[in-house]
């Protein structure tokens, strides 16, 4: 499969997906390391030379901070490529694995519900009725607590 390009029809599985994944991390980690290295090499580089004639107090260090910053930018920008494959596989598996599977359990409630509501009603509805009855007469969780005390 490395040899293949990945298409959408290789993605559908969680196996296919995490081979995926490890190979983009693959690809992805050392040139994060690299521009890492390489920025922060940078940035000592432009902090030294210090400032140039008519700066003011701090601006040599400004200037450099922002001079730089674009490369530390570029490898955190890539760091969250990686974090945003690994939410898609998870997003990609609560959405076209699980919701199916959720829905038809759901389903089957639902059926069971009106089957009980058919043949006479839901055991389970009357004791929660009842419940909301006793706690209504004898009072709600919070009563006991006053306005300003």
């Amino acid at each position: 499969m490395a040899q293949e390009k990945w298409s959408p029809d290789l993605l559908k599985t969680p196996e296919d997906r995490a081979i995926h994944l490890a190979q983009r991390r693959a690809q992805i980690e050392p040139i994060i390391d690299d521009l890492r290295r390489l920025a922060r090499e940078v940035a000592a580089d432009l902090k030294e030379r210090g400032g140039l004639e008519g700066d003011l107090p701090f601006q040599a260090r400004a200037r450099a901070w922002t001079t730089g910053r674009p490369m530390f930018q570029a490898v955190d920008d890539l760091e969250a490529a990686i974090t945003h494959l690994v939410a898609f596989g998870a997003r990609y598996e609560r959405s076209y694995e699980e919701l199916p599977e959720k829905r038809a359990r759901k389903a089957a409630e639902k059926q069971r519900v009106k089957e009980l509501k058919a043949s006479g009603g839901a055991p389970q509805l009357e004791q929660q009725r009842s419940d909301e009855a006793s706690q209504a007469q004898n009072g709600g969780l919070f009563d006991h607590l006053t306005k300003g005390a």
